[in-house]
């Protein structure tokens, strides 16, 4: 249990909530594309995993940079990928890859980070 002011500071990319609940997403995707047909392998299973990991890898790369102008491209660009992944899993679930309740799951962690990318964006801009 962190006691201390310092215990609870922010230090490395993996503290950030935004990194936290995207990293739960990264989790998510690759278990619902685990169940996708194997003709889907280098289509749309390829393309949610990857976009998923290019959310996480953003925020941590724009946690390292040290002005606000590179934090907030890198974390828009996380942005730019959670978008690509509402737009597939709503494709997956029309064409009957995800079930309505599991999409309904995956889609409500995407709105989280969602919230959460802005409010690094945000932060980023204010400094």
């Amino acid at each position: 249990m962190k006691t201390t002011n310092n215990e609870n500071k922010i230090t490395e990319f993996t503290d950030l909530t935004a990194w936290k609940e995207a990293h739960k997403l990264v989790l998510v995707i690759y278990k619902v594309t685990k169940n996708f047909p194997e003709d889907e392998k280098f289509g749309l299973t390829n393309q949610l995993r990857r976009a998923a990991v290019s959310i996480t890898s953003c925020i941590a790369e724009g946690f390292s940079r040290n002005s606000s102008k590179e934090k907030c491209q890198f974390y828009k660009m996380s942005l730019g990928s959670l978008m690509e992944i509402q737009n597939q899993i709503i494709i997956a679930r029309d064409i009957d890859y995800i079930a309505e309740p599991r999409f309904k799951g995956v889609y409500n962690q995407t709105i989280v980070v969602r919230r959460l990318l802005y409010g690094l964006i945000k932060s980023a801009k204010d400094k």
